[in-house]
This record gives structure tokens, sequence and C-alpha cells, in this order.
């Protein structure tokens, strides 16, 4: 319930991806704590439920929409831009970008973004420029690429707030054939609003259910108790 519900909490939010909980069988809890083995056949050997082992996200692609804004960029394909926080890089497909004081294109946290020369990208507003399809800024005569990575394996990718990621493995630079930008455009969060309240439902209801269903195994206990007590 509370990953569905930060998934509708994020509904809006820019590149935001959809965390799926992941749940696994459990054993008996005799069986849990080493009091009996799988497939005894003993009173034991039953199912213990199921657990939330964790979360996996879907990075499927959101929607793109159109902004006109010429600091929204999207990217349409594979890939992260790259952004530095506090010196770390973090990767995000969030491209809802704008420009400071200072000329340097932000994000709207205040971390900049990254060309491929590990420098923040620097921007002269008193210079016609544009983002071009291939990741680049154009201005000038000049072209400034923005570096964009392909983590080896998506589920390297650790959340670090809303849309944006750590990767605990390598990363690699997107091929110049893979870089597909679409400038004014911004992507959409992957949340499905619909889907996801009638999977909160659902959740509520059998959430609901196994309340009850503990509420009558406790009653008939007491009631089991009460006769054992009263012809002794």
């Amino acid at each position: 319930m509370e990953v569905l519900s930060n998934n509708l909490a994020n509904v809006d939010t820019p590149a935001f991806k959809r965390d799926l909980a992941v749940f696994q069988a459990r054993f008996a809890e005799e069986t849990s704590r080493g009091q009996d083995r799988p497939g005894s056949g003993s009173i034991n050997d039953v199912g213990g439920g199921v657990w939330m082992s964790g979360t996996i996200t879907d990075f499927s692609q959101g929607t793109l929409k159109t902004t006109n804004h010429p600091t929204d960029v999207a990217i349409n394909g594979d890939g992260f831009f790259v952004i530095d926080q506090h010196g770390k890089p973090y990767l995000t497909r969030a491209g809802n970008f704008m420009v400071n004081d200072l000329g340097e294109l932000i994000t709207q946290s205040g971390d900049h973004v990254m060309s491929e020369e590990d420098t923040p990208l620097v921007i002269n507003p008193d210079t016609p420029w544009r983002i071009s399809p291939d990741g680049a800024l154009e201005q000038d005569g000049d072209k400034t690429f923005l570096k964009m990575v392909q983590p080896r394996h998506l589920s390297d990718m650790v959340k670090q707030g809303e849309n944006m990621y750590r990767s605990l493995g390598p990363v690699e630079p997107l091929e110049e054939e893979a870089r597909h930008v679409v400038s004014g455009h911004l992507e959409m969060s992957g949340v499905r609003p619909t889907l996801e309240m009638l999977d909160l439902i659902e959740t509520s209801r059998v959430f609901e259910a196994n309340i009850t269903m503990i509420r009558n195994h406790d009653s008939m206990l007491n009631s089991l108790v009460n006769r054992v007590l009263r012809q002794s």
C-alpha cells in the first residue's frame, strides 16, 4: 500500500518511474526458526503466508509532453543525463532544467547538468542557442554534448529521491547513434493513475480480509480456551 501510494503521489513528477512491490512466500514460523524442515509432513509443513522482499523499478519510458520551453529536454530511448550533486554523479531522465544567473544549466534543485567534459554546461543567454537532437548544446558555432550514459544493468540503479538515481555498477557513455534528445519536451511520469488506484483498492481489500481472518482466528482460540477452562 505504501509503494502504490508513493506511485500515485508522483503521478505528475517528470520522468518518475513506478515501483513494484515484490512478494515472496515464507515458511511457517517453526521452519523459519529451524525447529522443523520443509516437506516434513508435520503440522508445521504449511505455508507461512508471504512477505514483501523489496521493490523493483519499472524503467519503461513515459510519454513525452510538449512544453516548448527551450531548457526542457527529453530522452527518446535509452540513456540518462548525468547530474553533479555536491561533487557526486547522479543519473536522471527528468529534463526539466533551467538556467541560473551564471548561465549554468541546472536541475530544479540547483544541481549542475554535466557535459561530456565533466564540466557544468554553460549557456550564454545573449546568444541564440539550442539543444540538438543528438543531445548537444549548439551556440556560436560550437557544440557541447550533454553527458549521457547507460548503466550495464538497470537493476544496478538505486533511487535517490523522486527521479534521481545512483548506479551501483559501471555506466557506459551512450553511443552517438543511440543519443535521441527532444528539445522543448518533457518525459512524464510512468505512473498510470487509474491502474494504480485499482491496485490500491484491491490491496486494501486483501489487507482487510487478512485482518478479519486474524480476528476470527483469535476469537476461535479464545472460545476454545474458555471451554477448556470451564471443563477443567
